[in-house]
């Protein structure tokens, strides 16, 4: 005869719950070890990189990595994580100290117990204003790009001690977009990511080198700027019929883990083309390459003129290479708009539902009869400043000297009484 317990004991180990319930202690145990192994006891910085959101953003913060280590040969910098996911993902990628802290108290405790001066933030994520609430600190948003998306200037801007902009386009961009802020909290210091030398992660080819770098579908509409699904197939057909072309795909990386029916359509179509192309091209150098990851900025050197959309990519390109051809889209069907809203516009072709039923003669003419350098120099000076490379970096070393130095100056006569902030955990 059974047992009855026996046999109900055994159902609820086997059930999916249990399952469910077991993976969730032994994921809790784990995060707890990483605390503590990653507490920053030890830590003597002046500056923290704050990142409170998971491993799917992580490439805000990555883009960073690269200044920071350079920031701290000068002002020794902690990276300070709220997310294990980010945790394990910045393990691998910096040698720089990490503290994680996952919940509001042991943040705040964490500031108390060192002598940290300032704190850089990549995004607005909503753990920011958590740390927000340390008064000590200079806050300063530096944001993880340049573009002319809605989404580079935010109401929470207002938050912030400091906000770091790389140039005059940024600040225009800032005076349309909000009322009652304090515009002397903008500080340019150009595009410092820009200056860091990376190794080459595209071959060089004896054919022309074009790259489509689509964005990604955004959080809602009004910042969705993709041309993948409104484009896409039709923009890498069309360069797979130009003659001594290589194409190269490189999305961002959100296209690949797209949940939107439309963009995983138009992304397995662009796939199939390129698939299907280079079966016939034997030469390895002449194919074209699909690069659903890695660094697009260490491509740039490789590549002869970029098709891509509203993003910082976009501004990337002008910024390292104002000398080649560049192509926007607008799924919006909008040139005034366009315009307007992001000035590079006027200075390249433009894919639209106009342009798109003549996009060969529109890509040809482009790539063959570029007239249109000198004002894309101009533009480069408007939305980064004058100077060459490094520069960049130079001004934004300073303007983080400037800040430490003058909340040091601060805290000689400031007693901290404690955070009235509240956790919202």
């Amino acid at each position: 005869m059974k047992n009855p317990i026996r046999t109900a004991a055994l159902s609820l180990v086997r059930s999916s719950a249990w399952t469910k319930a077991s993976r969730w202690i032994r994921s809790t145990e784990r995060w707890t070890e990483l605390e503590y192994e990653f507490d920053g006891s030890y830590v003597r910085a002046e500056v923290v990189a704050y990142f409170g959101d998971p491993v799917s953003k992580f490439y805000q913060l990555e883009q960073w990595i690269p200044v920071l280590e350079e920031l701290n040969r000068k002002h020794n910098v902690v990276i300070v994580l709220r997310r294990p996911s980010a945790l394990l993902k910045a393990r691998e990628s910096t040698k720089l100290p990490l503290a994680l802290k996952r919940r509001f108290d042991p943040l705040h405790s964490f500031y108390r117990a060192n002598d940290f001066k300032l704190a850089l933030y990549v995004n607005n994520g909503m753990t920011n204003f958590q740390s927000l609430g340390y008064a000590p600190l200079v806050h300063v948003h530096v944001n993880h790009g340049e573009s002319d998306k809605l989404s580079m200037v935010s109401n929470q801007a207002k938050a912030y001690d400091k906000v770091f902009v790389a140039g005059q386009a940024a600040v225009d961009r800032h005076r349309k977009a909000l009322l009652d802020f304090d515009f002397s909290k903008l500080v340019r210091v150009g595009r410092p990511q820009l200056d860091v030398q990376r190794p080459s992660e595209l071959s060089e080819s004896t054919a022309r080198t074009v790259m489509y770098a689509p964005t990604w579908e955004g959080e809602n509409e009004s910042n969705n700027y993709t041309s993948v699904d409104r484009f896409g197939p039709k923009i890498v057909e069309t360069m797979l019929g130009l003659d001594n072309t290589r194409l190269i795909y490189k999305p961002h990386p959100r296209v690949e883990t797209s949940k939107t029916p439309d963009m995983l359509v138009a992304n397995e179509r662009i796939l199939e083309l390129i698939y299907r192309a280079n079966e016939s091209i034997a030469d390895e150098e002449l194919q074209h390459q699909v690069l659903m990851q890695g660094e697009v900025l260490a491509m740039f050197n490789a590549v002869d003129a970029l098709i891509t959309d509203v993003s910082s990519v976009g501004l990337d390109f002008l910024y390292l290479r104002p000398d080649k051809p560049l192509i926007l889209t607008d799924r919006r069907n909008d040139l005034q708009t366009l315009n307007s809203e992001a000035p590079i516009s006027r200075a390249t072709p433009v894919i639209n539902d106009t342009t798109a039923l003549t996009l060969n003669a529109l890509v040809a003419e482009a790539l063959d009869n570029d007239t249109s350098a000198e004002i894309r120099s101009q533009l480069r000076t408007y939305y980064f400043g004058d100077g060459s490379r490094a520069t960049s970096t130079q001004q934004f070393f300073d303007a983080i000297t400037a800040l430490i130095d003058q909340r040091t100056l601060d805290l000689t006569s400031y007693h901290d009484s404690g955070s009235s902030a509240e956790s919202a955990e």
